[in-house]
Order: C-alpha cells, then structure tokens, then sequence
C-alpha cells in the first residue's frame, strides 16, 4: 500500500479531464478494467466522448440509468440504485479499504471535508 492507502498493485490512477464543473479529477481502475478499457479504445476509437452516445455526443443522464438497471437486473439486484448510489458506494469501498480521507475527497473532487464525509455516511446506509 502506498501512504494514502490505496494497494497499488490493483489500482492504476486516471486523470479525467473537464468533469463535473470543468473539473479534473483523478479515478481508480482496476488493471484488469484498465485493460478492457485499452481494449475497448482500440476497437470502438471514440471521437470525442470515451463512451459516446448514439448522436456521438455525451450519453444523457436516462440513458447512463437504464444501462445501471439493466445491468443491477443482470446480476441479480433487486434495490433500486443510481450513478450516485455507485458514487456513494466507491467512497465507502476505499474508505473501507483503508484509503486516506483527504485522498477520498480528493477523488471525489469536493472541496470540503464535510461535504466527503455527508458521501460516505450515505454510501453506508445503502449498500447494494
């Protein structure tokens, strides 16, 4: 593990440019989902967005939900759940993991303490 807690043999950080409030944040993916994803650029050679909706465009928020449902069915979940619920989730999870919380907010891109603490309360009161 490195100082804020993360096993780096697992996780590879990401830099997403201009995301919520034209923000750039850092993620977390798996190797394993940082291959399929190299995979999936290979392929698909988005132009613009990296999941493209149908126009080429940015998917819209009904669109991201039906794909969540649809794949909450697949596995089996029955819970209605949101993008948010995945957010709160993902907190939770490194949070539980042993991960820093200054590196959490840091993730989440909030710039309040307070405001990554609210997110992690909620991640613990609905787990999928």
């Amino acid at each position: 593990m490195d100082g804020k807690g993360v096993k780096r043999t697992v996780l590879l950080e990401h830099l997403v440019h201009d995301a919520k409030g034209n923000k750039d944040r850092t993620t977390l993916l798996g190797r394993s989902m940082a291959e399929l994803l190299k995979r999936y650029l290979e392929h698909v050679k988005p132009r613009g967005m990296l999941f493209e909706g149908q126009g080429g465009g940015s998917y819209i928020a009904r669109s991201l939900q039906k794909v969540l449902e649809a794949a909450l069915l697949k596995v089996g979940i029955t819970k209605p759940a949101s993008m948010h619920t995945l957010r709160h989730s993902f907190a939770t999870h490194v949070l539980e993991q042993g991960t820093d919380l200054r590196y959490i907010q840091a993730l989440l891109g909030h710039a309040s303490s307070k405001t990554t603490e609210t997110c992690l309360q909620a991640g613990r009161s609905t787990p999928m």
